[in-house]
């Protein structure tokens, strides 16, 4: 019964998390033609007051047992660089593709988890992720021809960092590290990274562009807090389907807020990047019935 909650308290945090991402890459998109590495500044700052606040109000403390940090930095500095691609691509291709591209990261979690965690991968998951990865080329669309095809590509490997990130905060989810500390850890190594090209190429903006990129932050902030939560209460096979309903939302604003319709390939890539991720929720749910009900008959 408590596992079935937490997994019910995952779905709630994931979904919250979605749509907290797509209100992020919409202000990030809207703050105007600024530096990938500004946006992310500005981004985790808010972040970083964010998480200090809700450490302060829970008094939990900023720490961490022996062997969290070598974690705790992978997943900082992998995440940072997925956040720099992932805007630079929200520069540079519609909303909804570089949300689809960066939605990818859940394929990349199950891979990386059979790398790093040793979990197992049968032969229908690894076809799944490779569909997968072909449903990104109809939104990559490779040609020479298209002149979004390098956006598109850095907006998938973001989704790759995005991955491995994920993963550590699975592995220091299992090893006890609270929530907060991984999001206040992150958050403030991102801005310490950005310092120096922040210093050396900053772009002045309006304050309408400081707005924006202070409401991206505080999406971000909820967004990390939701994900870190839901991964913190399930494992990634379980939850991350309902990492998709992003693309949903991401389609819905920039349909309403900056007049985007996604084209044929596009479309053809979600629908054949979220029936895998689709497929997979459902196989991964027969599968733990099954071994449940192998365990009771022993």
């Amino acid at each position: 019964m408590s596992g079935l909650k937490n997994k019910h308290k995952a779905i709630v945090y994931i979904i919250l998390s979605a749509f907290c991402f797509a209100v992020m890459n919409l202000f990030v998109r809207m703050s105007g033609d600024l530096p990938a590495f500004q946006k992310s500044f500005f981004r985790n700052l808010v972040a970083v007051f964010f998480a200090l606040a809700v450490i302060l109000k829970k008094k939990t403390g900023f720490r961490w047992n022996r062997g969290d940090l070598k974690y705790l930095l992978l997943r900082s500095g992998i995440g940072t660089v997925g956040i720099v691609c992932n805007f630079y691509a929200l520069g540079h291709i519609p909303l909804s593709d570089a949300s689809i591209l960066n939605k990818m990261s859940p394929f990349f979690v199950i891979i990386f988890s059979l790398i790093i965690l040793k979990e197992k991968l049968t032969f229908i998951q690894g076809s799944a992720v490779f569909i997968a990865f072909i449903g990104s080329l109809f939104v990559i669309k490779p040609s020479f021809q298209n002149i979004d095809v390098l956006p598109s590509a850095i907006g998938l490997f973001g989704g790759m960092c995005a991955g491995f990130a994920y993963t550590m905060v699975r592995i220091l989810g299992k090893r006890g590290v609270n929530g907060s500390v991984i999001v206040l850890f992150f958050s403030g190594f991102s801005c310490l990274s950005m310092l120096p090209f922040l210093i050396f190429d900053f772009h002045y903006m309006e304050w309408w562009q400081l707005l924006m990129l202070l409401g991206a932050g505080l999406a971000a902030a909820g967004g990390q807090f939701s994900i870190t939560a839901a991964y913190c209460h399930a494992s990634a096979r379980e939850i991350s389907v309902y990492d998709y309903s992003q693309i949903i939302f991401a389609t819905m604003l920039g349909f309403i807020f900056l007049n985007e319709i996604p084209d044929f390939y596009s479309i053809i890539g979600y629908i054949v990047i979220c029936a895998m991720a689709l497929f997979m929720f459902f196989y991964n749910n027969r599968k733990d019935k099954e071994s449940l009900l192998q365990s009771k008959s022993r």
